[in-house]
């Protein structure tokens, strides 16, 4: 199945196409010191979900009212990473492997598809807009997503879809805590 997802120049290793190119692209419009720095440390905040379950844990313990919301979100966020996990095994898509990407940080696994960053961070976007009461999408997941092509670990679609996974997770659990 792996072959599917293989874009011809990375067997080839010549000039880059498709979503290569585009990643070779952005990468190349995004990278510079500041962003690397910043990309590298969204990587270890989103690692496992790990940051976004820690800040469901903070807003527990501040917002007694709603403890059990934060706690269902929380959990949430680590399940769109389960799924995300889930996901990336049936896929079994490689990571980008051209010349003309800079991998910049290292990965628990070779698989890239969907990007488990994108979904935890778009899933705790979306729960914790709907607790917090302010829609935090477009601060925390642009940033997130361009991360994973400035470190040259993600195509475009992986972050794609696993903001379209997350924000699908996220999604029916926040619906399911509104009707609380």
């Amino acid at each position: 199945m792996a072959r599917l997802w293989t874009d011809p120049s990375m067997l080839e290793k010549g000039t880059p196409t498709g979503e290569v190119a585009v990643l070779a692209k952005a990468q190349g419009v995004l990278k510079s010191d500041v962003t690397v720095k910043a990309a590298r440390g969204l990587s270890h905040f989103g690692e496992h979900s790990a940051g976004w379950f820690a800040l469901g844990l903070v807003g527990a313990a501040v917002d007694k009212k709603r403890r059990k919301d934060w706690l269902v979100a929380a959990a949430g966020v680590v399940g769109a990473h389960a799924a995300s996990i889930a996901v990336k095994r049936v896929v079994r898509r490689p990571r980008p492997d051209h010349p003309s990407v800079e991998v910049l940080v290292s990965t628990p696994s070779k698989l890239s598809f969907p990007s488990s960053h994108a979904t935890s961070t778009t899933a705790a976007a979306v729960l914790y807009s709907g607790l917090t009461g302010r829609n935090l999408v477009p601060a925390l997941v642009p940033p997130m997503l361009a991360s994973r092509l400035v470190l040259g670990v993600h195509y475009p679609t992986d972050v794609l879809a696993g903001a379209a996974l997350g924000g699908v997770v996220g999604g029916l659990i926040r619906r399911k805590l509104k009707r609380r």
